[in-house]
This record gives structure tokens, sequence and C-alpha cells, in this order.
């Protein structure tokens, strides 16, 4: 008698996938289709921040852009999973986390942790990082504040995604990634160590800063 669940390259090996459709397009088209979004959003956003805002550091330019390239991944394909099922659906952002889910299968079996991480990323997360793009430049004494919030939700959730990933191949032996090197170590390692680099250096650049905050406040009722 046939299987119901339709075949497909995921792992485990015989994961069930219920309705699963195939991806239609190949690897390279996703990957530039990506890349092409990522990009009409930065690129615009870049000119019009560096017009309206032309005395704005280096610095403070490059985190308004990673804030916004966080808030449009987090809202629109973050999002996209949080409230569709991928697995039986054709449509890009599906077919976008088909080709990721080929480093990590919970994606498309809709894994319990996986679908509450990824609804508060991209709920919480997402708009907060617009309001972060509007509060760096207005150099709004909130900034810090927010950037505070947002990049430690942003490392303890990548944290927590990766301990589950390690915990179930250690304790209980299953793998979600396929076994080529590209899936694990390209899709799902380097990908996600983004949001672990970049939010605990922007957690210690706002820690400094709230700390000479303080640091000033104290100097001045001393004075006073």
């Amino acid at each position: 008698m046939a299987s119901s669940t339709p075949m497909h390259p995921y792992y485990p090996l015989g994961v069930s996938i219920p309705d699963y459709t195939p991806k239609t397009l190949n690897t390279r088209t996703i990957l530039a289709i990506f890349v092409t979004a990522c990009s009409g959003v930065l690129v615009p956003a870049f000119i019009l921040i560096r017009r309206a805002r032309p005395s704005l550091s280096t610095s403070e330019v490059a985190t308004a852009m990673w804030f916004l390239l966080c808030g449009f991944i987090h809202v629109v394909l973050e999002g996209n999973f949080a409230l569709h099922s991928v697995a039986d659906s054709s449509t890009i952002l599906s077919q976008l986390w088909k080709e990721y889910a080929l480093s990590d299968s919970r994606y498309l079996t809709r894994d319990a942790f996986t679908v509450c991480m990824e609804t508060i990323t991209a709920f919480a997360w997402g708009p907060l990082s617009f309001l972060l793009v509007r509060l760096i430049l207005d150099a709004h004494p909130a900034r810090h504040t927010v950037q505070t919030v947002i990049s430690l939700g942003q490392l303890y959730g990548v944290v927590l995604y990766y301990a589950t990933f390690v915990h179930d191949i250690a304790v209980r032996g299953i793998h979600y990634s396929r076994p080529e090197k590209r899936y694990l170590y390209g899709y799902m390692v380097l990908t996600n160590s983004f949001w672990v680099v970049i939010p605990a250096f922007l957690l210690v650049q706002s820690g400094l800063a709230t700390m000479a905050a303080f640091s000033r406040a104290a100097n001045m009722v001393k004075k006073d």
C-alpha cells in the first residue's frame, strides 16, 4: 500500500510532513529573490537616511540599516511562517522557508518551539525594530533602552534555537538538517550567527552608553 505522505528531501529521513508540496524554484533563484528583496529595502532606505540625516555618523547609519533589515525579515518572512503553514504552499515566501528547512525540517513540521519563537520574533522584535530605526534617526533618549530589549530578545532566541537543535542531536539522536555541509553550516549556523554577533555587540554598545549617561547625571548632581 502506497504511503499517503509525499516524498521529500528533508531530515530526519521519513519525517512526516503532511500535504507537502515540492518547491518549484531552484536554489539560485530563491536566494536571488531574497537578496534582491533585501536590497530593494536597504538601498532606497540608505539614500533617504543620508539625505534626511546627513550629519548621522556611519556607525549610526549602519545600526539603523541593521534594524531596518531585521524589521523587514522579522515581519515579512518570519511573520509569514508564524501565520501560515508553508509545507503545502508554493508562494515565494513559502519556498524560501522550504529552502531553509533543508537545514532544519522543524520549519515544515510546525515544531512548537519554532512556531512560538518565530511568532514572538515577528510580532515583537519586528515592529520594535522599525520603531528603533526612527529612534536612532531622532537621537531619542529611549533609543538604547529599546535597542537593549530587541538585541537581548534576538540573542536569547537564537541561543535557544541552537540549543534545542543540538539537544535533539545529542540526547534524542534526531538530525533535522540534511548531511550536506552547505545546509548545516551555510544556512543553519552562518545565517543565524549574524543574530548572535551583532546583537551581542549592540548590547555592549547600549550598556556602555547607559553607563556613560548615568555617570554624567551623577557628575551633574555632585556639581549642584
